[in-house]
């Protein structure tokens, strides 16, 4: 791993004083050295990545300096709207350093999701005519091919990226933060709805933890899972997900055990509520505040009053959020015959259970057995 100060202090030297994007965990080392040592008005951690890349417009207007944008190859596309029409050549000629986490890279052995992200990654910045430069694991090097980044997104007045291999960026070790907030942890959480609700309740989870521990718990409890969409990749969009499903069969509950850093970054989704009938859907947000599969990094998930927002969108709520085991349970009690689709907010603690193995699972068995449990029920 390259020293996070020593990167840092280069782009600061070149003049990169402001820094936004999305935690990535093949990032992780620098992006929580920002979070420890830069000011809340020179880094903030983005909705999104088209939202960071937009951030970081905003201040070179005003300030005529390089931004940095950091992110996971996966929110390239997130990325690729104000890329090409806001910061592009053709447009208002954004200069911008790309910082990109290279998850999936040809011959690496990582998880399907990232597979096909891994392959264009390149590639789409080829097309996109965005120079890049893949960072050398070695501080003098690194040194030079920022200052080629740096000084190269001047001269084009575009975006330039450093695409950063596994280990390059990230600490050897993810940080697990725990705190005492709230009693329930996220696993604890969802031990709980699956107790409450109808055994052929349909879920969705959301990418990361949230899939991870719906799944050994269904293999803890010694359960199928038939009834289980594994959100695996496409962070942000396991409510969109559920909502196909409750949409095309509404005799069956259909849940959502989303997270916050995920419902946040496409948070329109919400508003879909008011515009369907979807009176079998929930909306579960597992809500820690912080971007945990990656690292741990805060999000706005506990700054931001989601059940408000929520019924504004058109949601039945139960007018609060709910922090203990015997609230959640009441919460799930009383929407259980909502006449239209109904939400919670779940306030839980940090924390990652160290034993839990990684998910390695066959994506085209369990949707087959997802789908046959579907469409038998037709």
């Amino acid at each position: 791993m390259i020293t996070p100060e020593k990167f840092l202090n280069t782009l600061q030297s070149e003049g990169v004083g402001f820094f936004t994007g999305v935690p990535d965990s093949y990032l992780n080392g620098f992006c929580n050295y920002l979070l420890e040592n830069m000011a809340s008005d020179k880094h903030v951690i983005a909705a999104n990545e088209g939202n960071a890349v937009a951030i970081a417009a905003g201040y070179y207007f005003t300030t005529n300096t390089v931004p940095l944008v950091y992110m996971q190859n996966s929110g390239m596309g997130n990325a690729l709207n104000p890329l090409v029409s806001l910061a592009d050549r053709y447009v208002y000629s954004v200069p911008m350093i790309l910082l990109i986490g290279w998850r999936g890279e040809p011959g690496t052995g990582d998880h399907p999701q990232h597979k096909t992200q891994g392959i264009i990654t390149s590639k789409i910045l080829e097309m996109l005519e965005i120079p890049y430069v893949i960072a050398e694991n070695d501080d003098g090097k690194l040194e030079e091919q920022t200052k080629w980044a740096v000084r190269t997104a001047k001269e084009n007045k575009g975006p330039v990226a450093i695409i950063g291999r596994k280990g390059v960026f990230a600490s050897v070790k993810k940080a697990n933060l725990v705190d005492s907030q709230y009693p329930m942890s996220r696993e604890e959480a969802i031990e709980i709805i699956l107790d409450t609700l109808p055994g052929d309740t349909i879920y969705t989870a959301t990418t990361g933890r949230a899939t991870r521990e719906l799944y050994f718990l269904r293999e803890k409890r010694k359960e199928g899972h038939q009834y289980d969409f594994l959100n695996v990749g496409s962070m942000g969009h396991a409510s969109s997900v559920a909502l196909g499903i409750a949409l095309a069969d509404k005799a069956r509950k259909v849940v959502c055990l989303d997270g916050d850093s995920a419902a946040l970054m496409h948070m329109g989704a919400l508003t879909m509520a008011s515009k369907t009938d979807v009176p079998n859907m929930m909306h579960i947000i597992l809500n820690n505040g912080a971007h945990e599969s990656v690292g741990g990094q805060p999000s706005a998930g506990q700054l931001v009053d989601f059940t408000e927002i929520a019924e504004g969108s058109g949601y039945k709520t139960v007018g609060k959020a709910v922090t203990t085991a015997e609230e959640l349970i009441s919460a799930l009690h009383q929407l259980e015959l909502a006449e239209r689709a109904t939400f919670i907010d779940v306030r839980i603690h940090k924390g990652l259970r160290g034993e839990l193995p990684p998910l390695c699972i066959s994506h085209e068995g369990l949707i087959q057995e997802f789908m046959k449990e579907l469409q038998e029920k037709d």
